[in-house]
């Protein structure tokens, strides 16, 4: 078999890292294999958000690029809900998949995606019936409101899928087996990244063709996750590490409050961003139409750029649940520092290649280089590409923590970093400060985490918090 440069890549990394006695080496090449697959769904997920800003921008202009900006917080409202509620997922099925409970795994994600189908219909239809009013809270320029309607009442038939597709991505990585959630969720942003292809230029859709070609995509990955986990296998792709009927129950009180009390403050933490992006792009148009095009831009860069967190937050996610399951507090304790590490180095690789490129990347995003956002695009991205670094150590202390149950922390942290950072853009708007409050405003959301999620996870508290959840394991 040719090897995958990528894996390779992250394998020789954190074998490096081994050799200078920092981690250790069979700890490292286990996260490598958890973590890349994750980190290039990742990449493929943030790419295709990216592109739809690019398409759109080089088909329409900077009005359609604000337009869907100002329809992302709204569109994350989804995975803020999935992704919160996934958390719970991913630490029950770790847990009792490595202590061979594979019936109560498949019941928790069954709980799991009830809830999330729960949660995620009743904004669907406030999405789909009230598109105009909701972007208009952000906005007053009549073309950008006109662009994000069209954008968000398509989408609106994605959301409950998008949830779904999380809590199966990660049930999947906490079976030990986050290759498959990577083929499945990858490929359907390549998918979307074609069908916005056609959509927008081949048939001339604009935005209505970005929102559509983002539904259909996770219609189809929510199914290929529902084929494949129900049988145990799905065709071209291979075995699944479990089975689950969709035919069992789907609310076990018990298993429904664990996800609920797991996944709540995750939900909150997920949803402080999500919450966050509304005043901060209502703060962003008073700068004027150019350096809200130019921050949409880059908030599209700093999500590639932060793909590392995705792997390896989810591989402490799924390592030190799967090692608390067996009752090993001490090496979950070890493989959350050491994962946090390596996930530094990584941060700090990714942001070098994109620093390297500034310029040609905002370039992709705009259909002329004399486009007044482009220099100030280039500035932020190598200030986002500092900022990003400490996300190396929020992510991925929050990964391990969410294992563990205690994730009321890194929400703490991620409200706090949110809070700091909205004033500094609002300052940044109406006093001389500048765009050195959009500057400033970076670093508030990625620092904060970062230090009280550490101290958090060092103190150990968490172990104890785990042992609530743990099913009963050997010492």
């Amino acid at each position: 078999m040719v090897p995958n440069p990528f894996s390779w890549l992250l394998r020789a990394v954190g074998v490096a890292i081994a050799r200078l006695g920092l981690i250790s080496e069979s700890r490292a090449r286990r996260t490598a294999e958890l973590a890349w697959p994750r980190i290039l769904t990742g990449i493929g997920r943030m790419s295709k958000s990216a592109a739809d800003v690019a398409m759109v921008g080089a088909a329409l202009g900077s009005a359609a690029i604000t337009g869907v900006g100002y329809a992302g917080p709204f569109w994350g409202a989804a995975f803020s809900i999935g992704g919160g509620l996934a958390a719970g997922t991913i630490a029950l099925v770790s847990q009792r998949f490595s202590a061979d409970e594979i019936a109560d795994a498949g019941q928790a994600l069954r709980s799991s995606a009830a809830l999330t189908v729960a949660a995620t219909l009743p904004i669907a239809v406030l999405f789909y019936s009230h598109p105009a009013a909701l972007i208009g809270l952000l906005t007053d320029r009549q073309a950008e409101i006109a662009f994000g309607a069209d954008y968000l009442r398509v989408v609106a038939f994605g959301v409950p899928f998008a949830g779904l597709n999380l809590i199966g991505s990660r049930a999947l990585i906490g079976a030990d087996d986050a290759y498959t959630a990577m083929v499945l969720r990858g490929g359907g942003a390549l998918a979307n990244i074609g069908l916005n292809g056609v959509f927008i230029f081949g048939l001339g859709w604009g935005v209505v063709g970005a929102g559509l070609g983002t539904v259909l995509s996770n219609v189809v990955v929510t199914t290929a996750f529902v084929v494949g986990l129900s049988r145990g296998r799905l065709p071209a792709v291979g075995a699944f590490p479990m089975t689950v009927s969709v035919r069992g129950a789907y609310w076990v009180r018990d298993d429904c409050w664990d996800i609920v009390t797991i996944g709540l403050p995750v939900v909150g933490r997920n949803s402080v961003w999500t919450l966050a992006r509304f005043p901060l792009l209502a703060f962003m148009s008073l700068f004027g139409q150019p350096v809200a095009a130019a921050y949409i831009i880059v908030r599209r860069v700093f999500g590639i750029m932060n793909t590392p967190g995705w792997g390896f937050g989810l591989a402490a996610s799924s390592l030190v649940g799967q090692e608390l399951g067996q009752g090993r507090e001490s090496t979950a304790a070890a493989y959350g520092r050491e994962i946090t590490l390596y996930s530094v180095v990584m941060y700090v690789m990714f942001a070098g290649v994109v620093c390297a490129f500034a310029g040609q990347i905002v370039g992709v995003f705009v259909d002329s280089a004399s486009d007044p956002s482009v220099p100030i695009a280039v500035t932020m991205v190598y200030v986002a590409a500092a900022a990003v670094v400490p996300q190396g150590i929020g992510a991925t202390v929050a990964g391990a923590l969410d294992a563990t149950g205690d994730t009321r922390w890194p929400f703490y942290s991620r409200a706090v970093g949110m809070l700091g950072a909205l004033p500094l853009v609002y300052l940044g708007a109406t006093t001389p400060l500048g765009l050195y409050g959009i500057y400033l405003s970076l670093f508030s959301e990625t620092c904060v985490p970062a230090v009280v999620n550490y101290l958090r996870f060092r103190s150990g508290k968490w172990k104890a918090i785990s042992r609530e959840y743990r099913p009963d394991a050997a010492d």
